[in-house]
């Protein structure tokens, strides 16, 4: 293998390395991040109990990553705005409070999505049907 190979191929190892990096840092920080985590797998345990379709799973896999897209996206921009705005300014609390927006936007629309796709069956196995 080349020297070039070799090297794009560390380059690409290290930007995956980056990434988990940022991903341990919103756990790290982020209080809601370990909220969005709990539902999460809870929500992968009851999808596996009441044996949920594979295409219910990919609506599930598409809504917890826009979720989680979100809370990463929120904490990026809070960082930048603090990074560069550290005395209060009013759009700074509108650049922060729109970003927080987005995730209970995703929030609230994964609660709907689990509650269409987990609800009836999660039902039926509750009463027996």
């Amino acid at each position: 293998m080349s020297i070039e190979k070799r090297s794009e191929l560390y380059n690409r190892a290290k930007s995956f390395h980056y990434a988990f990096e940022g991903w341990w840092f919103v756990l790290r920080t982020q209080h809601n991040a370990w909220i969005h985590a709990v539902v999460t797998l809870a929500v992968v345990a009851v999808g596996l109990w009441v044996g949920l379709p594979v295409r219910d799973w990919a609506v599930l896999i598409l809504t917890f990553m826009a979720v989680w897209m979100a809370e990463f996206m929120n904490t990026a921009i809070e960082a930048v705005v603090d990074m560069t705005m550290p005395d209060i300014h009013p759009l700074a609390k509108v650049a922060k409070d729109v970003a927080a927006a987005a995730v209970l936007v995703g929030a609230l629309g994964a609660v709907l999505v689990g509650l269409l796709l987990l609800g009836p069956p999660l039902w039926a196995r509750l009463v027996g049907g």
